[in-house]
């Protein structure tokens, strides 16, 4: 029986630790919380799943959630103009709904189930020198959480990494109270911009008191919205949230004249990372080599959302490839080639990513403003969430993009 080491028990990690557990491999996940601390710790991340990433977990029966979560059904965008009028606004249908679960409620119910199903935790922050030292007894070393000195091990890949520092000032606050959405009747993920100062994302989602949505501040570095450095009180970050909206997307704050309140005492995150793309094979000081995993090689900003899904899509891949392997050695070559496969899924989000995070080209606001008036339009766009690798098809490029419109436009 192969032994595998899976550091961090994320989305990744406990989905790909899992999945190999379920056909037979010797798995053993080391991470520094266990499910209890989790599920009554602070909130881990925004997120939603769409449906090509949800099948990776109905696949390995991990998705419990479908009957009590939100059915996202759309993603809609508005756009703030002179004196916060709202000058663009649409929702484009997707084809199949997504859905945004807490990832505390998740990441605990799947370190639960392995740990039930026998797979070995073991509750430590991992430093280079135990992978140095454990490495010797396991035959894959992977990992799919780390910062700092873990994060060292991995190379920064400069040529798909053009920040050099943080492009957005992250805010999060899940709340109970927020008003019904006049637009339409069907949950959707909505997508504010507010050219200059940033974007503000509302997602129905599901936490661990019942339904609930995401406000989400996504604020230029240095800009009104970046106001949440040093908060420590959780009041005062939904206060000044609350005041954001008013002032910038008065039509999301009208939904909060009701009352908002945070759904729990760990309801609230804050930070800022600056993206970018590592090379996979991890070096330890003694020769050894581990690989790396999801966001701890490819860290996009998430301002398309993409983290959850990039991540259920890497441990699928990764799943897939150490299956076929079978008992030949997981050496660099493999490590390499199984990345290499990841990144081209991979490689379009993170191309899209980086692309909404800078000024955008003339046709990229045509594109939107189509999709206010072509139902089509927005609803190509909102399935891209889905699969980002049809934006290469009509959005990156302006000739694509001019081509597309003129095919959907009548009488064009």
């Amino acid at each position: 029986m192969r032994r595998i080491l899976i550091v961090g028990a994320g989305q990744a990690g406990l989905q790909l630790a899992l999945g190999l557990q379920s056909h037979g491999y010797d798995v053993t996940v080391m991470t520094d919380r266990d499910a209890d601390a989790v599920r009554g710790g602070r909130v881990l991340s925004t997120q939603c799943m769409f449906d090509s990433a949800l099948r990776t977990e109905r696949a390995l029966g991990l998705d419990r959630w479908s009957g009590d979560t939100p059915q996202i059904e759309g993603i809609g965008m508005s756009v703030a103009g002179p004196e916060s009028a709202r000058v663009l606004d649409w929702v484009g249908r997707l084809d199949a709904p997504a859905q945004s679960v807490d990832q505390r409620l998740k990441m605990s119910d799947w370190l639960e189930a392995f740990a039930g199903r026998g797979g070995r935790v073991v509750l430590k922050q991992a430093t280079v020198a135990d992978l140095e030292h454990l490495s010797r007894s396991y035959d894959l070393v992977l990992v799919a959480a780390g910062k700092g000195e873990l994060a060292g091990m991995f190379e920064r890949d400069h040529e798909h990494s053009p920040f050099d520092r943080p492009q957005r000032a992250l805010a999060v606050s899940y709340v109970h109270g927020l008003g019904p959405r006049p637009e339409h009747a069907f949950p959707a993920v909505r997508c504010n911009v507010v050219p200059g100062v940033g974007e503000l994302f509302v997602i129905p989602a599901l936490t661990g008191g019942g339904p609930c949505d995401i406000l989400f501040w996504e604020a230029v570095p240095g800009g009104p919205a970046d106001a949440f450095d040093g908060l420590r009180d959780q009041d005062e970050h939904l206060r000044v949230t609350v005041e954001l909206m008013k002032t910038f997307t008065p039509w999301e704050y009208d939904r909060t004249r009701g009352g908002l309140e945070l759904t729990d005492a760990g309801a609230t995150l804050a930070g800022r990372f600056t993206p970018g793309v590592r090379h996979p094979v991890g070096e330890l000081p003694g020769g050894g080599a581990v690989l790396g995993v999801a966001d701890v090689v490819v860290a996009n900003d998430p301002i398309t959302g993409q983290g959850s899904n990039n991540a259920a899509k890497c441990a699928a891949g990764y799943l897939e490839r150490i299956l076929a392997h079978g008992d030949k050695p997981f050496d660099r070559d493999f490590m390499q080639d199984t990345f290499d496969r990841y990144w081209r899924t991979a490689r379009p989000t993170t191309a899209w990513t980086n692309a909404m995070l800078a000024p955008p080209p003339e046709h990229v606001p045509q594109l939107f403003g189509a999709a206010g008036r072509l139902p089509a339009v927005a609803d190509r766009f909102a399935n891209a969430f889905d699969d980002p690798a049809d934006l290469e098809q009509w959005f990156f490029d302006p000739a694509k993009a001019a081509a597309y419109l003129a095919s959907v436009t009548p009488g064009a």
